[in-house]
């Protein structure tokens, strides 16, 4: 591929460089994207059926054993080439500012400093009565577990279908869109909200927009860039056309 000598100018020179990511770049490690996952006796659930309060209120343990199925599974990933090339652009661009829709926390396995996680961690865990990040709680048969401070349920701290994001999360997000000269957006659909919007946002104000993706979406005709094809493979060949030689 060859990179367009705009784009490798644009990148060496931003001073305020955001990254967009979606479940495209942890589908490069095997994390199964949300309707991927729904295989083996998980294959009769509808997945929208099981991501929401109302589904927790009627059946928890059903919901606390999918969770901690998906958790096994991402457990088994590790970070692929493109988590790796956004760390070592991080050495380049030390205000870089990681947006991320997913709940894997790859990034920060790669090492990435600044994420902002829109929709998460399934590895953070919260209590559903009053929304207490949990670090840890004593051994219990219970499933799901109770919270040491109010006996409520344990749950994933993860955004459920019909849930607002995280006001702060969500308030950084946009800040460091709305302050970023070059955005790269990295394996989104563009079409879960209210993330989809962040690149509109960024275009208002004028930054470049790039989209690294192996399809075309709803926001690649409004892009400035467009690369067609998986992180890992683009990422560390724009880095080297930018930098030369890096670490990944």
């Amino acid at each position: 591929m060859i990179i367009p000598a705009e784009l490798t100018q644009c990148l060496k020179h931003s001073k305020r460089l955001a990254i967009l990511t979606g479940a495209g770049i942890s589908a490069e490690s095997g994390v199964p994207t949300f309707r991927d996952a729904q295989t083996g006796l998980w294959a009769q659930y509808n997945p929208t059926e099981l991501a929401t309060p109302e589904a927790f209120q009627q059946n928890p343990k059903l919901v606390w054993e999918w969770y901690a199925w998906r958790q096994q599974l991402v457990a088994k990933a590790e970070p692929n080439a493109g988590h790796l090339a956004l760390v070592e652009l991080e050495h380049h661009q030390p205000s870089l500012t990681i947006v991320t829709q997913n709940i894997d926390g790859l990034h920060q396995r790669a090492g990435s400093n600044r994420v902002i996680e829109l929709h998460g961690n399934i590895n953070r865990f919260k209590c559903a009565t009053e929304n207490r990040i949990l670090e840890q709680w004593e051994k219990q048969t219970a499933i799901p577990p109770h919270c040491p401070y109010c006996n409520g349920l344990i749950r994933p701290d993860v955004v459920w279908f019909g849930e607002s994001l995280p006001v702060f999360a969500l308030e950084q997000a946009l800040q460091a869109i709305e302050r970023s000269d070059v955005l790269l957006t990295i394996g989104t659909s563009a079409l879960v909200q209210p993330a989809a919007t962040l690149p509109l946002k960024a275009l208002q104000q004028g930054a470049t927009v790039i989209e690294i993706n192996p399809e075309t979406t709803p926001l690649t005709p409004c892009v400035h860039f467009s690369l067609r094809g998986k992180s890992g493979d683009i990422l560390p060949k724009l880095l080297k056309s930018v930098w030369g030689d890096t670490q990944t």
